[in-house]
């Protein structure tokens, strides 16, 4: 990291060069680090080992980009990014974590907590929110709906995922790797897929709902508490 001394410097010129820095608290900017004109550095960003910004982007506040490129356009709110490419006119964040060998194309959304590892994401996909993609092939113009998961890791060998163009994965999908998800294809919230899917297919993997009546009140496995007001 440079010094304090140092690091005001470098503040200054990226100034000079038509960076906006509207507050220097918490910015930091290594040597050898490149930033667009018209791109804002909020508070709390930090960019180091020979990151480059591209143009009129925002960063932060609060993000940590590592070794990372990020096109033109592009907005990361509470980033953490190591050795990650960001396309042009994407959108990332709060809370978001990209492992090394990400690749996001342009237009992608990634959402609130959200964490992509060694995977490549087509343009236009959005991965809204509380998702794991991790070793994977994702086209253009996917939906991830909320919670889905590429389950990678079977504790002794890790293998990819692929979803292919205009693919829907419903909410709090399972994908157990190796699996693929053919184009515009669709999956049923909760399903885990263990299965190839074929192009313009519906895939359901979940038990059918049962609903017992009065079982609570046969069963009674607990005691109510009533209050009187």
């Amino acid at each position: 990291m440079v010094t304090n001394e140092r690091r005001t410097e470098i503040l200054q010129r990226l100034l000079c060069e038509g960076v906006n820095i509207p507050c220097f608290d918490g910015v930091i900017v290594d040597e050898g680090v490149t930033v667009g004109r018209g791109t804002t550095l909020l508070p709390g960003t930090i960019l180091t080992g020979g990151t480059v910004i591209g143009t009129d982007c925002v960063i932060g506040p609060n993000s940590y980009l590592q070794s990372t490129t990020v096109g033109n356009g592009s907005t990361l709110n509470s980033v953490q990014s190591e050795n990650a490419e960001v396309g042009d006119g994407v959108s990332i964040g709060p809370f978001v974590h990209l492992r090394p060998n990400t690749r996001l194309a342009d237009g992608v959304h990634v959402g609130n907590f959200v964490e992509v590892k060694n995977s490549v994401v087509g343009e236009g996909t959005k991965l809204p929110h509380l998702l794991y993609v991790g070793d994977s092939d994702v086209g253009k113009n996917v939906n991830f709906g909320c919670g889905c998961v590429t389950v990678n890791y079977d504790g002794r060998n890790k293998a990819r995922c692929t979803v292919k163009d205009g693919a829907f994965l419903g909410c709090n999908t399972n994908l157990v790797a190796p699996v693929t998800v053919g184009e515009n294809a669709f999956t049923a919230a909760g399903s885990t897929i263990t299965e190839d899917v074929p192009d313009n297919a519906l895939a359901v993997a979940r038990s059918r709902q049962t609903v017992k009546e009065d079982w609570v009140n046969v069963k009674k496995p607990y005691k109510r508490q009533h209050t009187e007001k």
